[in-house]
């Protein structure tokens, strides 16, 4: 076995964050600059990795730097699933402060358009005992929540589409 297959062997067995989403692109981020141009399983597991591990994706996301297009949208909420997952603490953080790199990265992610991030922010904060009633709670039902924050609410309803 060469000595890559071993260290993606190893590195999902120790389950770091990011390996999950390794579908067909590793998205933006060091671990992406570092791994431009190779192709296979391994080098998207490592460049993923390294994006995850090193947690700077989302300062890419929100500065648009790292090859990161801050105006970019989710077409599927899994990814805000995905992202929340890893960043629940922080997003938390920010979410009661309203504001933050991770709140802004949310935002980034479900296609919030950049004059309505200060209210959408406001909205979260808001809602912060709801979307994070306990210390349990799981990505899941936070981003549900957040659905639920955003549907019942005329001016982000329309980025639930």
């Amino acid at each position: 076995m060469g000595k890559k297959a071993i260290a993606v062997a190893a590195l999902a067995l120790l389950g770091l964050p990011g390996i999950a989403a390794a579908k067909d692109s590793t998205g933006c981020g060091v671990g992406t600059m570092i791994f431009d141009g190779e192709s296979g399983r391994a080098a998207q597991v490592l460049a993923v990795t390294t994006n995850g591990t090193l947690g700077n994706q989302t300062f890419g996301i929100s500065s648009g730097t790292l090859g990161c297009d801050p105006n970019g949208t989710v077409k599927q909420m899994a990814e805000v699933s995905e992202f929340t997952s890893h960043n629940m603490d922080r997003l938390a953080a920010d979410m009661a402060a309203g504001g933050g790199e991770t709140l802004a990265t949310v935002g980034n992610l479900m296609g919030i358009a950049t004059g309505d991030r200060p209210y959408f922010y406001e909205a979260m904060q808001r809602n912060f005992a709801r979307i994070y009633p306990s210390t349990s709670t799981t990505a899941g039902e936070v981003v549900a929540s957040m659905q639920a924050v955003m549907a019942e609410d005329g001016r982000l309803s329309k980025y639930l589409s």
